[in-house]
């Protein structure tokens, strides 16, 4: 598949998804935000891909939001934005079945935070930035940074990076929960790379199982909806293999049914 502010890659089972508008600091405009959901729509339906990363060219992992496209915006369509962003790639990637990982090499501002939050979890390169600082534009963030960053960093400490624009480096956003790892530049690929190598041998609904239920836990039906995925995957083919593999003393092998 064909893009034009993207690169995309497949190797072991992995893709790897790098938004290349580096000119332009990778700074999501309606382009990028469209070619994205399609290069999420290839990842699932690609049997031979098991997980994907996303990361950026360049200096930025994702410096932001395209503001020039801000001016000539009412109400009505920056609502409209945010709706139509949110359903096309946040929370798309954030319910996707397979695994996603967010490699921010550098600055992860505004939007380019919000996608790395959306992203199942995150591994930073030590020169990486974070922050939500549309406060300074006279805004909030749309694609879900109010929510997200909550529910990654506590209520409090939240409200102080949304209020105060903050920008946090690397070593802060770890101390904070905002990332899981931080790694050189030079080892950020390859360390997600590794984790996802452990990842991918695992059970594929399962692990769709698992992200399912963790989305549901600051809901009201999160306690249901993991005995309701606990009990469906006693219906699979991989549950027997899993099971059987393990009272054999032996390396299961998952074929996702």
């Amino acid at each position: 598949m064909n893009f034009n502010t993207l690169l995309f890659e497949i190797e072991n089972s992995i893709a790897t998804i790098t938004i290349n508008r580096p000119d332009k600091l990778n700074a999501l405009n309606a382009e990028t935000i469209n070619e994205l959901s399609a290069a999420i729509d290839e990842v699932l339906s690609k049997e031979e891909i098991k997980s994907a990363i996303i990361t950026g060219a360049g200096k930025a992992f994702v410096a932001g939001a395209d503001i020039s496209e801000f001016p000539t915006m009412d109400g009505a369509a920056g609502e409209a934005l945010a709706r139509v962003g949110a359903e096309k790639l946040f929370n798309k990637i954030e319910h996707c079945t397979k695994p996603f990982i967010a490699a921010v090499n550098g600055f992860a501002l505004g939007g380019g935070c919000e996608l790395a939050m959306a992203c199942h979890f995150r591994v930073a390169s030590e020169k990486a930035k974070f922050g939500q600082p549309e406060v300074n534009l006279g805004l909030i963030p749309g694609y879900g940074g109010t929510q997200r960053m909550t529910a990654l960093i506590g209520k409090g400490k939240s409200m102080e990076m949304h209020m105060t624009a903050h920008i946090a480096d690397a070593k802060e956003a770890l101390e904070m929960g905002l990332v899981n790892h931080v790694t050189v530049p030079e080892s950020l690929i390859e360390h997600c790379k590794n984790i996802l190598g452990i990842i991918n041998k695992k059970a594929p609904l399962a692990l769709a199982g698992i992200i399912k239920c963790i989305n549901a836990s600051n809901t009201a039906t999160g306690f249901e909806t993991e005995i309701k995925v606990f009990g469906s995957l006693f219906d699979t083919a991989d549950k027997n293999e899993g099971v059987g593999a393990f009272l054999e003393k032996r390396k299961a092998d998952f074929k996702g049914k």
